[in-house]
């Protein structure tokens, strides 16, 4: 399954997908916000993401900034207006920060159009070639669900920075790495009786496989439920799992979400560890909040899940997740929102062996998610 080396292309796993449309890996994930500069701080500083690149007023670009981090394979750009008005102002207006691109890294941007948009996709942009002095990429896209959108990436005959009007962005303050790899999974949220509609887009117009499906019978608690489907490339190194509210007593997790983000979008970006339980302590110390599990949870889980590599006893102290399917476990957490909207957020997710998404755990996490709720006055 993923590997440290998860965004580069690997062997096909999901015979299921068709793949006419080769994906090499996510090149980056692009996030609209009301202050780059600061949101870049938050992400180095409490993430440990590194500065790469720049555009800005410096670099001849008048109408926005971005600023681009790194860790590892994951690339995050957050990009702020520049003046009034305009389609970047009205995204963050409508759904406050939150995730505007999902950048795919191909081999030939203009055929992924070409591909995608005769099975029936929207096109967001034609293949446009972009150079400078450091060689050339064509990017292309098309639209998904909400104001979501892919570009595809093409980026062999380049060797800058990032891309061409961006210039290396070099500070003093860079706090060390957390240790995070590459993102595993990024989940959108979806409005009623829309999930298999885009399941279908992923299957039918970028060739992506069924991984599995939960119902309301998997993910439900006392008072709210949801339905989700997990679609992938056949790499595995692209895995969109698409969510839907179902009915329940109260407002689930999924409506909460469409009500302040005004639609559907990217709830949550799933990154991978090498050692969650390191990762984790070193987040905390720099201000990441969790979600709390309560103490009981660990009371028989290695009956549940058997045998595990870690001791149990930090794994409790940081309240992480434990889950087994039948290639192996998981360790995962996750942070509460880290916007003020309660909308996006993320997950820490160690694999040993297990292709699956903690189905066990979905009960105490949504109990979870439904304590933070009431406090905020909208379960």
């Amino acid at each position: 399954m993923a590997t440290e080396n998860a965004n580069y292309p690997g062997e096909k796993i999901f015979k299921e997908a068709k793949d006419f449309l080769p994906i090499n890996g996510t090149d980056y994930v692009e996030l609209y916000v009301g202050n780059a500069k600061q949101s870049a701080h938050y992400y180095k500083t409490a993430f440990g993401f590194e500065s790469v690149a720049y555009s800005g007023l410096e670099t001849g670009n008048k109408e926005s900034v971005s600023y681009v981090l790194q860790q590892d394979k994951i690339r995050l750009v957050l990009t702020s207006p520049l003046k009034k008005d305009g389609p970047i102002n009205e995204h963050i207006n409508n759904h406050g920060d939150g995730v505007k691109v999902i950048a795919l890294w191909v081999e030939d941007a203009t055929k992924a159009w070409e591909e995608t948009t005769s099975r029936g996709a929207v096109s967001f942009m034609k293949p446009e070639k972009t150079e400078d002095e450091h060689g050339y990429v064509v990017r292309s896209g098309i639209h998904t669900y909400g104001e979501t959108i892919h570009i595809f990436v093409e980026r062999r005959n380049y060797k800058g920075v990032f891309m061409p009007g961006f210039k290396a962005w070099k500070t003093d303050f860079n706090p060390a790495p957390t240790g995070l790899k590459y993102i595993d999974h990024m989940v959108g949220n979806v409005g009623w009786g829309e999930m298999n509609k885009w399941c279908e887009f992923y299957a039918k117009v970028m060739g992506f496989a069924q991984l599995v499906s939960f119902d309301d019978k998997d993910i439900s608690t006392e008072y709210t439920a949801l339905m989700s489907k997990v679609m992938s490339n056949g790499t595995g190194r692209i895995k969109f799992p698409i969510n839907e509210p179902a009915e329940g007593r109260k407002k689930s997790q999924i409506e909460e979400y469409i009500d302040f983000y005004n639609g559907a979008g990217v709830q949550h970006i799933a990154v991978a560890t090498n050692n969650i339980i390191e990762t984790v302590r070193d987040l905390r110390s720099r201000g990441v909040e969790f979600l709390y599990v309560p103490e009981v949870y660990y009371d028989n889980i290695l009956e549940r899940v058997g045998e595990i590599d870690e001791d149990l006893e930090p794994l409790k102290e940081m309240n992480i997740l434990i889950d087994r399917d039948d290639e192996g476990y998981l360790l995962q957490i996750f942070t509460k929102p880290v916007l003020d909207r309660p909308t996006m957020f993320f997950e820490i997710i160690q694999r040993k062996g297990a292709q699956s998404f903690g189905k066990g755990n979905f009960k105490a996490l949504f109990e979870s998610i439904e304590h933070e709720q009431e406090l905020r006055g909208t379960l």
